[in-house]
């Protein structure tokens, strides 16, 4: 009898809750996200991302989380098509686009907005840009950690 009871409770132990970061170009914040959850709390969570549209990963986004020793090889750019029937734990849109544009079909049991300004949107040279992609991944990585830290 004990050993069933301690079977079932590594398997709750290892069920992930699923979490889904949306963003208008999976291209940064939506990337950074998934891969920041992924490193800080992979053993409770399995995060995605996705775009209302495809486009690449940014590379100023993969040297900013390849600094915090964050394997980045996984990352591609996604469409939410490609999750199209899924169902997710958690839905997290991360700016006023794809809030707009997030279909109802990805009826997370909990789904938040929480918009990040898009680094990706400055001009300037890399000098100029790259700290503002640090201070990017910062606040997403504290508000990941603050906010799903306690909660999975």
């Amino acid at each position: 009898m004990q050993l069933v009871i301690s079977v079932k409770a590594d398997i709750i132990g290892c069920m992930k809750k699923q979490i889904l970061f949306l963003c208008t170009h999976n291209s940064c914040r939506s990337q950074m996200a998934e891969a920041l959850a992924n490193h800080f709390l992979g053993n409770r969570c399995q995060a995605f991302s996705a775009g209302t549209q495809a486009s690449r990963v940014n590379p100023l986004a993969i040297r900013v989380l390849a600094e915090l020793g964050i394997d980045t090889s996984p990352l591609r750019s996604k469409t939410m098509d490609e999750f199209a029937g899924q169902t997710f734990d958690h839905v997290v849109t991360l700016c006023g686009d794809a809030n707009e544009k997030c279909p109802l079909f990805f009826g997370g049991v909990q789904r938040v907005h929480r918009g990040f300004e898009d680094p990706s949107r400055l001009n300037g040279s890399e000098e100029v840009v790259l700290p503002e992609f640090r201070r990017m991944r910062d606040e997403i990585k504290n508000w990941i950690i603050d906010y799903f830290g306690g909660t999975l």
